[in-house]
């Protein structure tokens, strides 16, 4: 069976239509993926500060990993939902955040690496590298989607980020302590708004039509 060669106006506007596909299906689906992930950081950030703040049990920071459960939950809500048909850019979207979910794995297990050969490991990294990871799934997603706050909003996680790993060296005892709350202001501010407003988007398209 012979291929059929698309010419360049017929390539793009292939690539065009995938790309409206996926962002329509991000509008009407994905919105609460963000606002999932936005809220959940957010409330984390305020739980842990206070607990740490008034307990002055630093092992408080554990329950980070609880961040991981709204990953669990959104994996299991997308088998459900899964589309009948995939576009080239579903694809390329959900295998970039398979990509950031495991340098959030690989992350941990480097650190539980170093606890187990040195004996000590700071888990207090995991936040200003787990934001760098989350900044760039976010970003790329705004890319492929042709969303701007998506792509933009980012932006300031990565400068949260970059102060946290600076001010890692400084020689400020209680420096580390408010990390969770630039996380969760990153969270905030690059998923939670972004979020409803791509909700907003997908209302108004509905009732335009």
């Amino acid at each position: 069976m012979e291929e059929k060669k698309l010419t360049g106006a017929e390539s793009l506007e292939l690539i065009s239509r995938m790309i409206e596909t996926t962002k329509k299906r991000m509008e009407v689906g994905s919105g609460n993926k963000f606002l999932l992930y936005g809220y959940s950081a957010v409330a984390l950030s305020v739980a842990v500060f206070l607990l740490i703040r008034f307990t002055g049990d630093p092992r408080w920071n554990f329950a980070w990993f609880l961040m991981f459960i709204p990953g669990m939950v959104d994996a299991a809500a997308s088998r459900k939902r899964r589309p009948a048909v995939v576009t080239y850019m579903d694809g390329v979207l959900s295998g970039m955040w398979r990509i950031v979910g495991a340098l959030f794995f690989l992350t941990v297990i480097v650190l539980c690496a170093m606890a187990f050969v040195y004996g000590v490991a700071d888990f207090s990294l995991m936040l200003p590298l787990g934001l760098l990871y989350a900044c760039f799934g976010t970003s790329v997603t705004g890319i492929v989607i042709k969303e701007p706050w998506l792509v933009c909003m980012p932006l300031v996680g990565f400068v949260a980020a970059v102060g946290m790993l600076v001010s890692y060296a400084l020689p400020v005892d209680d420096c580390r302590l408010y990390w969770g709350l630039w996380f969760g202001l990153s969270f905030l501010v690059m998923m939670v708004v972004p979020g409803h407003i791509i909700n907003r988007k997908a209302k108004r398209a509905c009732s335009g039509n």
